[in-house]
């Protein structure tokens, strides 16, 4: 049976301890091509997992992936994602919202009548409620993150 090995750690804990991968190879008293294999991410048998488990003196399950944290973290950084992508359009829209407050007054402030006062209302409502649409998704991500719920 194959497992899946949590690779970044494997990899991570080698280097901490300034090991190379034929040395780990020869503490687990596995192959060098098998360590290699299980730091590029490929599945790993159980007595690999034991034998590295073994080399770094802890319990083999410190060795895996549990599925459900990584959809948790996998969730969570589509969350992040999304989150940051909704606050950088706020930001974009924000800055062409000022550029165009003072185009308009400068327009305004020209023709000596408030030819663009409409269009600065409503550009305003628009970016106000862009602005809210921000504030609603980061409180609802919040409560969710504090109630532990996953999408």
């Amino acid at each position: 049976m194959q497992f899946h090995a949590d690779a970044a750690k494997i990899k991570r804990w080698r280097e901490e301890r300034h090991w190379s991968q034929e040395h780990l190879a020869d503490l687990a008293g596995i192959g060098l091509r098998t360590v290699q294999r299980i730091e590029q991410g490929e599945k790993a048998s159980r007595e690999s997992l034991m034998a590295l488990a073994a080399a770094f003196n802890v319990d083999v399950m410190a060795l895996t992936v549990d599925p459900k944290s990584e959809a948790r973290a996998a969730v969570q950084q589509k969350a992040a994602r999304k989150g940051a992508a909704l606050r950088l359009s706020f930001w974009i829209s924000l800055a062409c919202y000022l550029f165009g407050m003072v185009l308009f007054t400068g327009i305004n402030i020209g023709t000596g009548s408030y030819v663009m006062m409409w269009a600065m209302i409503w550009w305003t409502v628009g970016t106000a409620g862009h602005g809210l649409a921000v504030v609603l998704f980061e409180l609802v991500n919040r409560h969710k993150a504090m109630m532990g719920v996953q999408e």
